[in-house]
């Protein structure tokens, strides 16, 4: 384990059975960019990551048909 999965694994520890909404985890990626906004950079990377994971590099979505 790298020293940055800490907190992924303590994420994944203490949380592994919650569900949440997708409106759940936006919300709270801006609480926390509001407490510490010098991460705002990489949360909105993040948050931008995960939007296109089904999108392929040509912008292809398979779920648009």
């Amino acid at each position: 384990m790298y020293f940055t999965d800490r907190g992924i694994e303590e994420l994944t520890d203490r949380r592994a059975d919650d569900e949440v909404t997708l409106g759940w985890l936006a919300e709270r990626l801006r609480d926390f960019i509001d407490e510490h906004p010098d991460t705002a950079a990489p949360i909105d990377a993040l948050a931008s990551w995960l939007a296109r994971l089904d999108t392929d590099a040509d912008g292809y979505d398979p779920d648009d048909g």
